[in-house]
């Protein structure tokens, strides 16, 4: 059964890991991985990268990407969203901090940000506006 725009945006908001898709080659199935994105509902939705990452090259390229996410329990659901990006941003300490303590357990936030900052190098902020949305929900609670 698909889900409402309120069930949907309301799911989307969970901290669930994402599959983001992006037209990388003609060639070739698009480019998908796994990342972390925050979402509040009727929002934007965005995502960190590396500024040279493939995923960000191919974002810049295709001017759009899609995003994924579900779950199995207690019933199987989905949301996919795809749209355009709106904007790109230098990353900040704030915005680290926001992604981290949306997954991660409180006393390992601090401890994350340090070694994001420190080890994994400059990022940037990649901010999506939902447009096309494909939900279901495959069975009864």
């Amino acid at each position: 059964m698909a889900l409402s725009m309120r069930e949907r945006e309301q799911f989307l908001a969970e901290p669930h890991i994402g599959a983001l898709s992006v037209v990388e080659r003609s060639d070739r199935a698009p480019l998908t991985v796994p990342i972390w994105y925050q979402y509040t509902p009727g929002g934007e939705l965005w995502v960190r990268t590396g500024p040279d990452s493939r995923k960000a090259q191919a974002i810049r390229a295709a001017g759009r990407f899609s995003l994924m996410v579900q779950r199995t329990q207690p019933t199987v659901r989905y949301v996919s969203v795809e749209g355009p990006v709106i904007r790109t941003e230098p990353d900040s300490h704030e915005r680290s901090w926001e992604m981290a303590a949306r997954y991660l357990p409180q006393e390992k936030v601090a401890g994350f940000v340090e070694f994001d900052h420190n080890q994994l190098g400059e990022h940037i902020a990649i901010y999506m506006q939902p447009r096309h949305w494909v939900s279901a929900d495959l069975g009864p609670a």
